[in-house]
């Protein structure tokens, strides 16, 4: 006979439950929230391990510490992403767009740990075994001792994981997951979450790490309640686009390390393929400084990343100018606008403006702003920045330039490159490199002038006089 069971609302965002439906959920206040699922009341089973106990708490000073042990992925970047790398016990989820590489980068993973001694077990709800094997032949890792296993049952997989004790888990992916105590077809929230928390446990209690794969919403968030990212150890999120061939790894949640880092990966036909320079493919190489385009160095957790900016201006023809960017913010950038405009003196106001990070990256870095100024000011006055020039620097609304995170990094990572101007706050002390000049600003105007000299020749010739 059937279980008893009863409708429940769950948000998607905050994982507030109630028996009634809500427009607005009354815990975070988002709209249009609230997901129906269905819960059983029967009592769960319990076996020995999971039947109530006695416990008592511990005093701190009491707890033995134990040196988290961590093991290597074989992906260096996929190491830097995860904090040095995987941790056991911990779960991992890896969501991202469709295509994008998250079933090859796991199963090159697999691969590679397979090749080190440890037991991995690879579980796939959507591809066939022969499939898999297709793509593990094409990327090569064919003949490692990897377990591979095609099932969709949460209860089937943990017997599996309890006679082979596997080290590692891959589960691709946790929304094909069907768990019997859960009511609902795979994908739904009671079956997500169910499969998720069954899989934790076992995960805690047996010192396996588990990395699940998950799929994405139209918007970009992983697919289900969001009470799975707050499940899980670390949430990992591929970002790219399909029109360039590298792919960036990025941490939004890790429990075991820094939320900063990023890997970059090259996708090819062998498969996901570690970037030795990040920079090598960001940085276009010109024969001639064009205007409109300025070189900012960039920080990724602690990798200095050399990135192009570039900038377009030109007379709007309605009544209000355009302003449009990508891979940068955009509200940012119409600060930056209106400080140039304000303080630099420069009449942007009829302009339309375009700004875009080239290479496909997103800059939220502060220390942007500086470049995407100088970018600005080059494609308004007609005039190129020279060869071999970088800027780093976060601009105030008083058009005053601040220092940035890890200055001294960034200025080696430009020496290094062949760099041979770069321009910088005016605020504390540097160690120059050899063959490197640094320019010390201290505000928009001085950046001008040092740039582009005292004004451009069509102002002069029009009686425009701008302050530099």
């Amino acid at each position: 006979m059937a279980g008893k069971s009863k409708t429940m609302y769950l948000c998607d965002e905050c994982g507030y439950e109630n028996t009634n439906w809500f427009g607005k959920c009354p815990n975070c206040g988002k709209w249009n929230t609230m997901r129906e699922f269905r819960v059983s009341q029967e009592p769960a089973k319990k076996n020995g391990s999971e039947a109530r106990r006695e416990q008592r708490s511990v005093k701190f000073a009491q707890i033995e510490r134990v040196h988290e042990a961590r093991q290597s992925s074989g992906i260096r970047e996929l190491d830097r992403v995860l904090g040095g790398g995987i941790v056991r016990g911990s779960m991992i989820l890896i969501g991202g767009d469709p295509g994008i590489g998250k079933s090859t980068l796991l199963l090159q993973t697999s691969g590679y740990l397979c090749e080190n001694g440890r037991k991995v077990l690879y579980v796939s709800g959507e591809e066939s075994l022969s499939q898999i094997a297709i793509r593990a032949q094409r990327i090569g890792v064919d003949e490692t001792q990897l377990d591979l296993l095609a099932e969709t049952s949460v209860e089937t997989i943990l017997d599996v994981i309890g006679q082979e004790q596997p080290e590692v888990v891959v589960i691709d992916s946790i929304q094909t997951m069907l768990c019997e105590e859960a009511g609902g077809v795979a994908g739904s929230i009671s079956q997500v979450r169910e499969s998720t928390a069954k899989l934790l446990r076992y995960a805690k209690n047996h010192n396996v790490a588990i990395f699940l794969v998950g799929h994405v919403t139209k918007e970009g968030a992983i697919a289900g309640p969001r009470i799975l990212e707050h499940m899980v150890d670390t949430v990992l999120y591929f970002e790219g686009d399909s029109r360039y061939d590298h792919r960036i790894l990025r941490a939004v949640k890790n429990r075991f390390g820094s939320t900063n880092e990023i890997g970059i990966f090259e996708m090819t036909d062998r498969g996901m393929i570690p970037v030795e320079d990040p920079s090598g493919i960001l940085l276009f190489k010109r024969e001639e400084p064009v205007n409109g385009c300025a070189v900012v160095c960039t920080l990724e957790g602690t990798r200095p990343i050399n990135v192009e900016v570039q900038a377009l201006t030109s007379s709007t023809v309605y009544g209000n100018p355009r302003r449009m960017s990508a891979g940068f913010d955009h509200n940012r950038m119409a600060l930056l606008l209106a400080v140039m405009e304000k303080i630099g003196g420069m009449p942007l106001g009829g302009q339309d403006a375009y700004v875009n990070v080239a290479g496909g990256l997103r800059l939220d870095d502060p220390g942007a702003d500086l470049a995407v100024c100088a970018a600005v000011a080059s494609a308004f006055l007609g005039r190129p920045i020279p060869d071999k020039t970088a800027f780093i620097g976060e601009v105030g609304l008083t058009g005053e330039v601040r220092g940035a995170q890890l200055l001294q990094q960034r200025i080696a990572e430009c020496a290094s490159l062949g760099f041979e101007t770069i321009y910088v706050s005016d605020v504390g002390t540097l160690q120059q490199p050899e063959k490197l000049k640094i320019v010390r600003v201290h505000d928009i105007t001085s950046l001008l002038r040092g740039l582009f000299g005292k004004r451009k020749p069509e102002a002069e010739q029009n009686g425009e006089t701008l302050p530099f």
